[in-house]
């Protein structure tokens, strides 16, 4: 009987990979929670596929695979699968990328008015009795005032901006990748340098995958280079901004507050200061989720482990590997 091996999974059970694999004669093997490389590496060591969440997919667990013919990762980004050893070794690295679209956007947003509203702190001033606006007023802004900087054009970026328009905001982009004409149609008000971007935003969100070109591309200089009480945004992953370069900006007033999904390292550790800034909104990894992405999430990574069981082309190869071995 062919095998699935999960790596791990944050859900509570796999009932919707069970659904579409197992009427298909497939067995899967699993492990809930991360564990180490050794571990991962006896699991998957026999699997015909492979799908992973947060699990580190490094070159020795790569290197374990004898019969692996994909490995899914659940998500959009896939940086924690080393994708030169899939290569290496002839197998497929595929993600989802089509999912969470507008559960991501809209936590987008909903983090841009929870801030430039002070939804929270208004929301605490009144549970401790008191009655009256909780901040200076200077902290209270309309979104059709503020120029918002955009970073990375790609799916959610472009949900992100759509939105954006419908509150009249002024919206910046920048993407290396997308031409200025791409993205004019969007209705976004300019194509501009990261530099530009950074020195006229009054909030500033990236959405950009994590490589080696985007790692801490938010570090102490790009911080520096953005306006005196700006706002920080991320939703998007968490080593895409240098974490003690986004603590520093706050602590020093330079970034009057932040919101972030995504941090590194996650979870934050307990005692680190930003989980204690009053400017600061934070959630946990979490802007993805809705009962539909996730099903959507999750059959979708089955039926893609299942095609490459079978032997059939698969969908959003990321690594360049389409004749798998």
């Amino acid at each position: 009987m062919p095998t699935v091996a999960i790596t791990d999974y944050a859900f509570p059970d796999l009932s919707f990979e069970e659904a579409v694999l197992r009427p298909a004669g497939v067995e899967i093997v699993s492990i809930k929670e991360k564990r180490s490389a050794a571990e991962i590496a006896d699991l998957v060591c026999n699997a015909d596929a492979v799908i992973a969440q947060f699990a580190a997919v490094n070159a020795d667990v790569v290197k374990a695979m004898k019969k692996a013919k994909v490995i899914v990762r659940y998500g959009i980004g896939y940086d924690n699968v080393d994708c030169g050893a899939a290569h290496e070794h002839g197998i497929p690295v595929c993600n989802i990328p089509d999912y969470c679209i507008d559960e991501v956007a809209d936590h987008t947003l909903a983090f841009i008015l929870a801030i430039t509203r002070q939804v929270v702190p208004n929301t605490l001033d009144l549970r401790a009795g008191k009655w009256g606006l909780a901040t200076p007023l200077g902290m209270m802004g309309a979104l059709s005032q503020l120029t918002v900087g955009i970073v990375g054009f790609g799916r959610i970026g472009r949900a992100v901006v759509k939105r954006l328009l419908a509150f009249n905001a002024h919206v910046l982009v920048f993407d290396p990748i997308v031409g200025p004409a791409e993205i004019a149609k969007s209705g976004a008000v300019a194509t501009v340098s990261l530099d530009e971007l950074l020195a006229q935003s009054d909030i500033v969100s990236p959405h950009c995958p994590s490589n080696p070109q985007t790692k801490q591309l938010f570090n102490t200089a790009a911080f520096a280079k953005m306006k005196a009480g700006s706002i920080f945004i991320n939703v998007g992953r968490g080593d895409l901004a240098d974490s003690s370069a986004v603590t520093a900006a706050l602590q020093s007033g330079h970034l009057a507050g932040a919101a972030l999904d995504v941090f590194d390292p996650e979870p934050i550790p307990e005692n680190h200061p930003i989980r204690k800034m009053p400017n600061v909104l934070l959630a946990a990894h979490i802007a993805s989720a809705s009962p539909v992405s996730m099903r959507k999430l999750r059959e979708t990574a089955a039926r893609i482990a299942l095609m490459a069981v079978r032997g059939e082309p698969l969908p959003n190869i990321v690594n360049g590997v389409y004749n798998a071995r």
